[in-house]
C-alpha cells in the first residue's frame, strides 16, 4: 500500500500532472488519531497539511530523485526530499496505511471489550484499486481527545533508521572520497606530515564544498554514484531496528514492567478440570503474549479453521528476528505459533496431540506448543510427539507449569539485566532437537 501510493505520487509528478499530484499529498493531513511521537502539550501531528503538501510537491519536483529511478520506497525521501523528515514520514505512512490500521483497531478493541463508537469519520483512506482517497463512517473508539487509531506495538520505534545525515556522512562522502582517488582529482592531498609522508587523502569539507551538502546535491551526487545507496539499503535491510521492549514501554509509559511471574502464579491458581478450563485459556494468552514477545505477536484466540469445523486455542504469528523462534522460522513452516491449552489433571496422550497437529499445514505453520498442567511421564510424552515429527504431521512442543515458571523467572531477570539474551530458547530448541535427532 506504501509503494502504490508513492509510485502514483512519481507517476503523477513525472507525467506533469501537477494538480493531481499536490491532490495526493494534501490528503496525508494527520487528524490527530494516532497520538505518536512527543508533544509538549497536547499531541499535534506532523504530516502533510496542504501548505506542507505545497512545499513537498515543490521538493519533488525539483529532485533528480523522482525524476530517475533513484525513489524506489516511501522512506527514500527522507534522503532526498527536502521537508521530509523522520517526524512527517511517520505521521504519512501512519495515514497512508490508516484502512489496516482501522481494522486492527477494531480487531484489538473487540479482542479486549473496548468500547466503539459509531458513525465516526474515517479520515482519508488510500484505495489501491481506484488510485485515489475516499473517506466513510466507521467505527472507533472515542475518548475526550476525539477518536483514536490503534498501532501494532510490534511496529513502533523510538527513531527511524533511514536518516539523511547518516547516510551523506557515512556513505555517500566515503564513497566520492575513493572515486576521487581513483582518479586522482584536483581535491586529493599529499599529505608531507613525517607520519603519513606521501599518503594521499580527500577530505569530506572539500567534496561538500564542491558537491553541497543538502538533499537535493545528495540526490544529484548519489545519481551519478549509486553505490552508496545500494550499500546503504543493503545494511538498512540486514540490520533492521528491532521492536521496542517491555523496558522501553514502560519508561515511556511511566508504567511498571510485566510481573511475569505473577502471570504464572494466576495460571497456577487455577484448579485443574473442564470449569476452569477458559480462565486456564485466557489466563495462558496473557503469560505466553508477555513473555514471547516480541517473538510472537497478534495473538488471536479460538481462531476458526476449514470454515469453523475446527478451532485453534491461540495463534500467534512469528515475527522473531532472533533466538529459537527466527532460528525455527529459518528452517520450517513456521509462519504461525499455534498453541493448544489442557487444563487436564491427567495424563496427555496421543488423542491431545493429534487435535494440535491437525491444525497444522504448510502454509499456516507446522509447529505448535501443548501447555499442559503437569506431565507424569515426560519422557512417554516427548516419544509420542517424536512420533508425530517422524511422520511429518509437524513439531509439538511441550510445556508445563513448571516450564512456565522457569520461562517467566528467566525473564524477570532479563528484564533486570541478570539474565542473557533469548530466555528459554535453550530449552525449547533442546526439546525440539530431540524430536528431529
Amino acid at each position: 500500500m506504501l509503494q502504490d501510493y508513492f509510485q502514483e505520487v512519481l507517476k503523477a509528478i513525472r507525467s506533469a500532472d501537477h494538480d493531481r499530484a499536490k491532490g495526493l499529498l494534501a490528503c496525508l493531513n494527520e487528524r490527530n488519531e494516532f497520538h505518536i511521537g512527543f508533544s509538549k502539550h497536547e499531541s499535534r501531528g506532523r504530516a502533510l497539511g496542504k501548505v506542507s503538501a505545497e512545499d513537498i510537491w515543490k521538493s519533488l519536483v525539483r529532485s533528480k530523485a523522482a525524476e530517475t529511478a533513484l525513489l524506489e520506497d516511501l522512506e527514500d525521501s527522507v534522503l532526498f526530499v527536502d521537508g521530509i523528515g523522520p517526524d512527517k514520514l511517520s505521521d504519512a505512512v501512519c495515514n497512508i496505511i490508516r484502512r489496516p490500521l482501522i481494522a486492527y483497531t477494531q480487531q484489538a478493541c473487540n479482542y479486549y471489550g473496548i468500547k466503539l463508537e459509531a458513525e465516526v469519520n474515517s479520515g482519508p483512506l488510500w484505495d489501491s484499486k481506484e488510485k485515489e482517497w475516499s473517506s466513510t463512517l466507521i467505527r472507533l473508539p472515542v475518548t475526550k481527545a476525539g477518536p483514536l487509531i490503534l498501532l501494532p506495538k510490534i511496529i513502533v520505534r523510538a527513531q527511524q533508521s533511514y536518516r539523511f545525515g547518516q547516510f551523506y556522512q557515512h556513505y555517500l562522502l566515503p564513497t566520492l572520497q575513493q572515486h576521487h582517488l581513483s582518479i586522482n582529482s584536483d581535491l586529493v592531498r599529499v599529505l608531507k606530515s613525517k607520519k603519513n609522508k606521501g599518503g594521499r587523502r580527500v577530505y569530506k569539507k572539500d567534496l561538500a564544498d564542491r558537491y553541497g551538502n543538502d538533499k537535493l546535491a545528495a540526490a544529484k551526487a548519489t545519481i551519478e554514484h549509486p553505490e552508496a545507496l545500494t550499500k546503504f539499503r543493503q545494511d538498512k535491510r540486514r540490520d533492521r531496528s528491532r521492536p521496542l521492549d517491555h523496558s522501553a514501554f514502560a519508561e515511556i509509559e511511566n508504567v511498571p514492567v510485566p510481573n511475569f511471574v505473577k502471570l504464572v502464579e494466576n495460571v497456577r491458581a487455577l484448579k485443574p478440570g473442564k470449569d476452569q478450563a477458559q480462565a486456564y485459556e485466557d489466563a495462558i494468552e496473557k503469560l505466553l503474549t508477555a513473555v514471547l514477545y516480541p517473538s510472537l505477536c497478534s495473538p488471536i484466540k479460538q481462531s476458526p479453521l476449514h470454515e469453523g469445523r475446527k478451532r485453534i486455542d491461540i495463534t500467534y504469528v512469528n515475527a522473531a528476528k532472533e533466538g529459537f523462534f527466527y532460528w525455527l522460522a529459518q528452517k520450517y513452516p513456521a509462519p504461525h505459533i499455534f498453541v493448544e491449552c489442557k487444563n487436564y489433571g491427567k495424563e496427555i496422550g496421543n488423542p491431545e496431540l493429534d487435535q494440535l497437529t491437525g491444525r497444522f499445514s504448510p502454509s499456516r505453520g507446522q509447529v505448535g506448543l501443548l501447555v499442559v498442567r503437569s506431565i507424569e511421564n515426560r519422557e512417554l510424552l516427548i516419544k509420542r510427539c517424536k512420533d508425530a515429527a517422524t511422520d511429518q504431521r509437524g513439531f509439538v512442543l511441550v510445556l508445563e507449569d513448571a516450564d512456565l515458571l522457569d520461562f517467566a523467572t528467566k525473564r524477570n531477570e532479563l528484564l533486570k539485566g541478570n539474565g542473557v539474551s533469548g530466555f528459554g530458547d535453550t530449552g525449547l530448541y533442546r526439546q525440539f532437537r530431540n524430536l528431529v535427532f
